[in-house]
């Protein structure tokens, strides 16, 4: 394997290591249903306490996975679809 294939294959395994937890797939699922959204929506869609939604965020905003932006007082949170991320996670969670 060349540096080029790991560093890949590193990457993918982050990710993979990211959304390993069912909260945060459920977080994914959520903001793949409604596009951009923030905590107090998503704590509405995976049915946990708002803090427990922003640590999950914060792990998978940490692995590059969600990126966020500021609207007024709001937080709103999206899926970054790098390499296709959206996509897999529709075929994984059978959207």
């Amino acid at each position: 394997m060349n540096k080029t294939d790991f560093a890949y294959l590193s990457r993918k395994a982050e990710i993979l290591r990211a959304i390993s937890h069912p909260i945060r797939l459920a977080i994914l699922r959520g903001l793949i249903k409604n596009g951009p959204t923030n905590v107090i929506n998503l704590e509405t869609c995976v049915e946990v306490p708002t803090a427990t939604v922003s640590q999950h965020l914060t792990k998978i905003r940490y692995a590059g996975i969600v990126s966020k932006e500021r609207k007024g007082t709001y937080i709103y949170y999206s899926i970054k679809d790098e390499d296709g991320l959206v996509d897999m996670l529709k075929a994984f969670l059978n959207m």
